[in-house]
C-alpha cells in the first residue's frame, strides 16, 4: 500500500501542476501511466485520473473565493452585480460543452485516447501558441478586464473549450488560446479559463463517479485512501501552479509553453514509436 500511495502522490503532483498550465494534464498523465501504474482496475484508474481534478478546482475556489462570492458582505452593490455577471458569463461559456461535449465524451475517451492523438494535439497547439503570440505581438487586446468581457466573447471561448475533448489538447490551453484569439488579454483569458474550470471540471468529476457506481463498482478502503491522497496533493500543487502562472503572464507570453508542448510531443512520438517497433 505504501508504494501505491507514493505513486498516487506523484500522479497528484502531475495533475495539480499541469491542470491549469496550457500543457495538457491528460497528455502528462497518459505518459506517466506508462511508468507509474496503480495496481487497480482500468475502470478505477480512468475514474481516478478525472476525479483528482476536483482538488485543482478547490484550489481555484480558494484563491478566488472573494472575487467569485456574490454574497460577500465586503462587496458593495456594484461589486456584487459584477460578480453575478461573471457567473452568468461562465454559464453561457459552458453551454457548448454541455450540448456538444456530453454526447461525445464517451466516444472521445474510447476512440481518441492514444499516443498518436495526444502527440498530435500537443504538437499542433504548441505551434498555435507560438503563431498566435507572434500574430498578437503588436495588437492591443479588445478586452482588457473581466468586466468588459461580453457574453458573445464568453460563448466563443466556450466553443474553444469543446476542442479540449480531444486528449492532449488541454482545457486551459484551448480556452486561453481561444480567449486571446477572440480579443482578450492574456490575463483575462487565463482568469476566465480558471473560472470556467469550476463547473466544467466539477461536472466531469461528478459524472465519472456516477458512471463508476452505475456499473456496479464500489470503493474499497485502499481506493478511498488513494482518491483522497490524490485529490489533496492535486489541490496543494494546483494552488502553487495557479499562483505561478498568474505571476508569470504579467511579464511573459505563452511561447515557452508552446515550445514545451512541441518538445514533449517529440518525446512522446519517439518513445511510443520505438516501443511499437520493438514490440
Amino acid at each position: 500500500m505504501f508504494i501505491e500511495i507514493i505513486k498516487t502522490i506523484i500522479l497528484g503532483i502531475i495533475e495539480g501542476f499541469t491542470e491549469f498550465l496550457p500543457i495538457s494534464s491528460t497528455g502528462h498523465l497518459y505518459l506517466a501511466d506508462e511508468f507509474i501504474k496503480l495496481k487497480e482496475s482500468t475502470a478505477f484508474i480512468n475514474m481516478f485520473m478525472v476525479v483528482i481534478q476536483f482538488g485543482a478546482i478547490l484550489a481555484v475556489i480558494l484563491i478566488y473565493f472573494h472575487k467569485l462570492n456574490p454574497f460577500s458582505p465586503k462587496k458593495n452593490h456594484r461589486e456584487k452585480s459584477q460578480t453575478w455577471s461573471i457567473w452568468f458569463k461562465v454559464l453561457v461559456a459552458i453551454l457548448p460543452s454541455v450540448v456538444i461535449g456530453l454526447p461525445l465524451n464517451d466516444w472521445m475517451d474510447a476512440h481518441l485516447t492514444s499516443w498518436q492523438v495526444i502527440s498530435a494535439t500537443l504538437l499542433i497547439y504548441g505551434v498555435l501558441f507560438i503563431v498566435v503570440e507572434n500574430w498578437l505581438k503588436n495588437k492591443r487586446p479588445q478586452t482588457a478586464d473581466l468586466e468588459s468581457l461580453s457574453y458573445k466573447t464568453a460563448f466563443e471561448i466556450g466553443l474553444f473549450q469543446v476542442l479540449s475533448l480531444v486528449p492532449g489538447t488541454s482545457r486551459s490551453g484551448a480556452t486561453i488560446l481561444g480567449g486571446m484569439t477572440v480579443g482578450t488579454s492574456r490575463f483575462v483569458a487565463t482568469e476566465f479559463s480558471f473560472f470556467l474550470a469550476i463547473p466544467t471540471m466539477f461536472g466531469a468529476s461528478l459524472l465519472k463517479i456516477v458512471k463508476y457506481f452505475m456499473k456496479g463498482n464500489v470503493f474499497t478502503g485502499s481506493q478511498t485512501i488513494i482518491l483522497l491522497v490524490g485529490t489533496l496533493v492535486s489541490f496543494i500543487v494546483a494552488y502553487a501552479s495557479i499562483k505561478f502562472l498568474l505571476d508569470y503572464i504579467k511579464r511573459n507570453d505563452f511561447k515557452a509553453f508552446g515550445w514545451y508542448r512541441i518538445i514533449l510531443a517529440i518525446i512522446v512520438i519517439a518513445y511510443f514509436g520505438i516501443k511499437t517497433m520493438v514490440a
